[in-house]
């Protein structure tokens, strides 16, 4: 079994507002192992990019209710800012445009207690590794296409080696062939041993599910299911994983024969978010037990859901096909 590098238990973070506090991560418990590529999914404002802040620093809005996170041993967020680092959503705009690339990272390493000097080698053969030359050290941002800069912000987050990167949504302003890219690139990153763990935060399951070894799905500040990526995308057992799935599309089926289709309805507002399950309101196979809110419990090896259908009744396949049935009028998906 691989050693754990990150464990979080019971986190509850919430936003600080003048009507209360937001309930945007609402006792969270899983881990991350060593090697371990893990895909974060879901909707906007289902936490998941909260829960991406708590392991690095809290801002002014955020207060930590409960729980803890440690990162091989060490509690987070905390000082030791080269035991993890991210790759913020926007990354091609993260970088000062009026100061040349090669300053920037030097101003950085040295503030982490490093020698840009002796580190100059190892930048050099990371950004050749990535497709760029030493020539744009020299550069202004710029001077670079969106591509090239999300390569440059991949190497400066982990040229210290971090024993955890979190990486927000670094796909969402790339066209199609940059993002396989930038995807391919973190693999090789975990490989090459430049992370030890990794957290891809995305809302596209599709594209975590080429590079993840494992995908946590939230709703709504919860916890819905954690499973190896083959299984959660192939086999998933709780419905707002299966309807989430259902509307993406399918390579090599047009449209015509098979229609996408969103999930009804909203999620619940977290300021003052309903009782037992949270998806209860959205879900086609709720009923009385619902009103209590599920466990987030392991069901199969590896294989955590916070569901009491999932946990009680039927095999994945039969309460699959319940649900594709309600949502497409009798036909499963």
């Amino acid at each position: 079994m691989s050693a754990v590098s990150l464990q979080v238990d019971n986190l509850r973070v919430y936003y600080r507002t003048t009507r209360g506090d937001v309930k945007a991560l609402d006792g969270v418990t899983f881990e991350v192992a060593d090697r371990e590529i893990m895909g974060l999914a879901g909707e906007s404002g289902c936490g998941k990019s909260t829960l991406a802040k708590s392991l690095i620093r809290y801002d002014g809005r955020m207060r930590h209710v409960s729980g803890k996170a440690l990162l091989d041993g060490l509690s987070l967020p905390g000082g030791r800012y080269t035991k993890v680092s991210l790759i913020p959503q926007y990354a091609m705009s993260a970088m000062n445009p009026t100061v040349k690339i090669g300053r920037l990272i030097a101003d950085l390493v040295r503030a982490h207690g490093w020698s840009y000097r002796e580190l100059l080698p190892e930048l050099v053969r990371r950004l050749e590794l990535v497709g760029l030359s030493a020539d744009v050290l020299n550069n202004y941002p710029i001077e670079l296409s969106g591509g090239m800069k999300q390569r440059a912000v991949m190497v400066l987050s982990t040229l210290l080696n971090p024993s955890l990167l979190i990486a927000d949504e670094v796909t969402s302003a790339l066209d199609v062939t940059n993002q396989r890219a930038v995807a391919e690139t973190l693999v090789q990153f975990r490989d090459r041993g430049f992370v030890t763990s990794m957290i891809v935060v995305t809302h596209d399951i599709s594209l975590v599910y080429q590079i993840a070894d494992t995908i946590l799905v939230m709703y709504a500040g919860k916890l819905a299911e954690k499973a190896p990526a083959e299984v959660l995308v192939n086999a998933p057992k709780h419905p707002y994983t299966r309807l989430l799935i259902s509307s993406l599309p399918e390579v090599g089926v047009r449209h015509a024969t098979r229609k996408l289709t969103g999930i009804p309805g909203r999620p619940p507002h977290l300021l003052n978010p309903p009782t037992g399950c949270r998806f209860r309101d959205r879900c086609p196979l709720a009923y009385d037990r619902c009103a209590e809110e599920p466990p987030f419990t392991e069901v199969e090896p590896g294989h955590f859901v916070a569901c009491w259908k999932a946990m009680s009744e039927g095999s994945p396949g039969e309460n699959q096909e319940a649900c594709a049935a309600e949502r497409s009028g009798g036909t499963p998906w």
